[in-house]
Parts: C-alpha cells; structure tokens; sequence
C-alpha cells in the first residue's frame, strides 16, 4: 500500500456533517477546525496554513471562558481573509463555515462567559436544587472527585448538612445527573464573581 492509498483527508462535507452532532456553534467551530487541521495541508497558501492554527487558539480561547471580543474580531479575520485568499475550495468552504457559525451571535454570548447550549463544561456549573433533592446521597457514590459533600438522610433524625457540589473539584462528568432520582442536578450558567458582587 503506497503512501497515497493510506492517507485519505476528510471531505469538508463529512466533517461539517460531524459537527451537526453538536448544537453550541463555538463547539462546531472548534471540532471543524481540529479535523481540519488533522488532515495534511499542501501548505500554498498562509491564510488557510497558519489562519486555522490561529483559529483553534482563539476557539479555545473563547470555550475555556477566556475569550474576549479579540479573539471574535481576529476570528472574522481569519476567516474573510481564507475566503479571499485561499487557493482551494476547501479552504474557501471552511472560512464560509467558520462565518456562518459566528453569525447567530453565540460567540459574544460566550465572552460574557455563557454557553446557551450548555457543551462548553468551563462555561456551565452543576448545581443541586435542594427543594427537589431528597438527600439519598447516590450522587455522593457516583462521584470519583468527592466533589459532592452532604449527610444522607436517615429516619428520625434531623438537621443535616445539605448536599452541594464543590465547583472547584467538580469535573462535569455528568455520572452524578444520571444517577439522581428526582433530577435534584441541574446544569447553570457560570456565575462569575462580579454577577455575585451585584
């Protein structure tokens, strides 16, 4: 088997169809962008070559909750600059993509620190709602980071610690909400400290 047999890159179609798997456009954006970049590059080009690099920075960037209005400014760069620049199609279609994901205004929601669809696990707290938990304590066993502290009811006794989840230990893997009987586990927006202060 030649070289050329073993190495097939993606079509930009299949990987746009991958990324409808997710629904937050800055998700797509960035699982887009690394398939992208995962495919060798005939490298002819600057925009599309050291564009995509910079892309996957600010991408991050912006899903860590780090983000900031430079990074969606350089990300509309990049992609003007692909789509203009570009010597191939793929390149054009990639730069097309990565524009209409940024045109709902999602990206701006996330500099604020916000991800509507709750995939961006920096941007999303897991709380638990103490008028629908009834202290069981399941989700104290799910959790492998004893990010979860709280006394499990027992019968005839009184005044117990209520059941909360240690932001800063907390992985948002999830295996707590699938185990919690009276879906007591929500997922919330981060809340900063400023929102705190207010």
């Amino acid at each position: 088997m030649t070289n050329q047999e073993e190495f097939k890159p993606k079509k930009v179609e299949d990987i746009k169809k991958e990324t409808e798997e997710r629904h937050c456009p800055v998700q797509k954006s960035l699982y887009y962008i690394e398939n992208f970049l995962s495919d060798s590059m005939c490298g002819k080009c600057f925009p599309c070559a050291y564009g995509t690099y910079e892309a996957k920075i600010r991408l991050r960037n912006i899903i860590s909750g780090k983000g900031t209005d430079a990074d969606i400014s350089s990300l509309r760069r990049i992609a003007e600059d692909m789509i203009e620049s570009s010597r191939c199609k793929r390149g054009k279609d990639s730069a097309t993509f990565l524009l209409e994901w940024m045109n709902n205004g999602s990206f701006t929601v996330h500099v604020e620190k916000k991800c509507p669809d709750r995939e961006c696990l920096e941007l999303t707290e897991y709380i638990i709602v103490p008028e629908k938990c009834i202290m069981c304590g399941e989700c104290t066993n799910a959790c492998k980071f004893a990010a979860i502290i709280g006394e499990k009811m027992k019968p005839y006794q009184s005044g117990y610690l209520p059941f909360e989840i240690l932001q800063k230990r907390c992985t948002r893997c999830g295996e707590c909400i699938k185990v919690c009987p009276t879906n007591a586990i929500e997922l919330h927006d981060f809340i900063t400290e400023a929102e705190v202060v207010a």
